[in-house]
C-alpha cells in the first residue's frame, strides 16, 4: 500500500496533523511524509494543490484528518 503525507512546515492544519501520522508509523504504517516546499517535483506528480493532502493509493484525502480518520483511510 502506498501512502504518502503531503505537508509544509508553515500549514497550521499539517503540524496538527503530524503528530497522528508519526502514531502511526511508530505503529508500523509505512507511511512517507513528504514536505512540499522540499519537493515540488513529487508534489505536482500527485497532482498536489493543497497541504495537508494524504494520497492512499493514489487517492488524494485533501485536509486535516485526525488518528482515526487516517486509520480508517489507509485500512486500519
Amino acid at each position: 500500500m502506498e501512502i504518502k503525507f503531503f505537508n509544509a512546515s508553515w500549514c497550521g492544519p499539517c503540524k496538527q496533523m503530524k503528530p497522528h501520522i508519526d502514531e502511526l508509523i511508530s505503529e508500523g504504517y509505512n507511511i512517507q511524509t513528504i514536505d512540499i516546499d522540499e519537493q515540488p517535483d513529487l508534489a505536482e506528480q500527485y497532482n498536489v494543490r493543497v497541504v495537508p493532502t494524504l494520497v492512499v493509493n493514489g487517492n488524494s484525502l485533501v485536509g486535516y484528518r485526525d488518528k482515526s480518520q487516517i486509520k480508517e483511510a489507509v485500512g486500519g
